[in-house]
Formats: C-alpha cells, sequence, structure tokens
C-alpha cells in the first residue's frame, strides 16, 4: 500500500495550500529514512537545514520549531517510512523580497525507499551543479542525465567537473576504497548527511579516511567504490564510464557496520 501525506508548517496540508508550491523552484531540503519512528544525525540534518537557509534566505528557523515539525511528522508517519523536509519562502522565484521573507517548512511522507542491489554502471558526465553545497530543488539536471546514461545501458551518471576529478553522481555521494583507506573524492560537492555520519563512525571505528582527487584515467583501475545516499550508505560500483572498479564486498560491509553505529534518534 503506497503511503503519502503532506504537511505544510506541521499541518496537513490541503490542494489549496500546495497549488502555489507546485512548480516553485526556489526552496532547499533534507531527507531522511524513518526506522521505527527514529532517524539517524539529526544534529546534521538540522545544520544542514540552518546552513542552506542562511545561504538561500539570509535567515533559518530556529532548531525548536524544525524538531516540533519533526515530531508531528513521525506521530503521523508509518513506522518505517521515507521524509524530507523542504523550506521554502515567500515571496517565491523571480521575486526579491522587500522585507524579511516568511520560510515555510513543506514536509512528504512517502512509502521508505526501495534501494537498488547493485553492483551500478555509471556513466561518466560533464557537470557541475549550481550551489554545490546547497541540497535545493530545481536541479533538472540531474534526472535528464540519469535519464540519458539509462539510453545508453547504464544505471546511473556520475559527474565530471572542469579539472578532470569525479565528484559525485545524480543523487548519491562517492567513495572508494584503495585496501588500506576510505578515499572521498576531492571536488565541489554536496557533502551528504549519510556520508557525514559515515566520516563521523568510521573515525570512531579508526578506520583512516583521505580526501583526494579521482581522475577516471588515473586511479580507477585499483580503487573499489560505492554509491550513498539517505536510502543506504553503500551499493557497490561495477564500473566507471569504460573504467572496471575492483569488486570488494568487505568495504561495502565496513560501511554498513559504521552506518549502523549511528544511534537512532526518536525526537
Amino acid at each position: 500500500m503506497t503511503h503519502s501525506l503532506t504537511l505544510l508548517n506541521g499541518t496537513v496540508a490541503s490542494s489549496d495550500d500546495l497549488a502555489p508550491l507546485a512548480f516553485a523552484g526556489f526552496a532547499h531540503f533534507t531527507a531522511m529514512q524513518i526506522h521505527d519512528r527514529s532517524i539517524r544525525g539529526l544534529d546534521l540534518h538540522l545544520q544542514r537545514l540552518r546552513d542552506a537557509s542562511d545561504a538561500m534566505f539570509g535567515r533559518h528557523l530556529p532548531d525548536a520549531q524544525i524538531v516540533d515539525y519533526l515530531r508531528v511528522a513521525l506521530n503521523a508517519a508509518p513506522e518505517n517510512a521515507s521524509l524530507a523536509f523542504f523550506i521554502t519562502s515567500s515571496p517565491g522565484e523571480f521575486v526579491a523580497p522587500r522585507a524579511e521573507v516568511q520560510l515555510d517548512v513543506v514536509t512528504r511522507i512517502t512509502d521508505s525507499a526501495t534501494v537498488p542491489l547493485g553492483p551500478l554502471a555509471l556513466d561518466v558526465v560533464a557537470h557541475q551543479r549550481d550551489l554545490p553545497h546547497v541540497k535545493h530543488v530545481g536541479e533538472v539536471a540531474k534526472t535528464l542525465l540519469l535519464r540519458r546514461a539509462v539510453t545508453r545501458g547504464f544505471d546511473d551518471a556520475a559527474f565530471e567537473d572542469s579539472e578532470g576529478r569525479l565528484s559525485e553522481a545524480t543523487i548519491w555521494n562517492l567513495a572508494f576504497w584503495d585496501g588500506r583507506s576510505v578515499i572521498w573524492p576531492e571536488a565541489n560537492i554536496l557533502t551528504g548527511v549519510t556520508m557525514q555520519i559515515l566520516q563521523r563512525q568510521l573515525s570512531a571505528l579508526g578506520v583512516d579516511q583521505k580526501t583526494q582527487p579521482i581522475r577516471r584515467n588515473e586511479s580507477l583501475g585499483h580503487l573499489a567504490g560505492v554509491v550513498m545516499n539517505s536510502w543506504t550508505p553503500g551499493i557497490a560500483i561495477a564500473r566507471i564510464g569504460d573504467h572496471p572498479l575492483i569488486a570488494d564486498a568487505d568495504f561495502t560491509g565496513l560501511l554498513h557496520s559504521a552506518y549502523q553505529h549511528e544511534h537512532l534518534v526518536s525526537v
């Protein structure tokens, strides 16, 4: 059974409430998975929302207000579900505010994500997202590049910047493994919440991590790789473009184990 519920500022939204937002493109969001009506990385989600609101609107809502809306959503949600928080403003896009903007929170609750099994084959496309440090809406290129990759026989697409560095994938962060260290790509990326959870839990476990440029023509042959997002801490990558990666189930297992060390938080 498909579950879907949308709240506006903590109250069930009507069609009239949502109509002005249907094509609004000036908003940012964070996405999370609910397990037993609890979430991981609450502090990281709150920080993401604060920083993005400051960047886009020049102000942010208090954490306590966001947590109140989250509590309402969790009480209305199934025990396990997907949840996305969108923060938008009045006036919307293409309008310069004449006073302090009003911030609204749209919360969308849907069924738990269906995670691809992998391993995945990623096409390589030249692309750099606008405002890469903000998880914002309206990124038509990501869907277009995903669909083009599928028509070319791939599962998804990875981005390559103007310096020839792999950065991220359409809705995923990338991570690699050389048998000793977890390697994070050095590039302008959106640092995902799952990525940040893994970084702190891997540090707590004493696993070596480093950040360095990853170029497909130089580095991939001796690396294992994964994609990650709120759905999962790691799905193996079989190849990026024409370059196969090493199959290493222990790397994926390490990331899943580290992720489980992050406590679920009930608000």
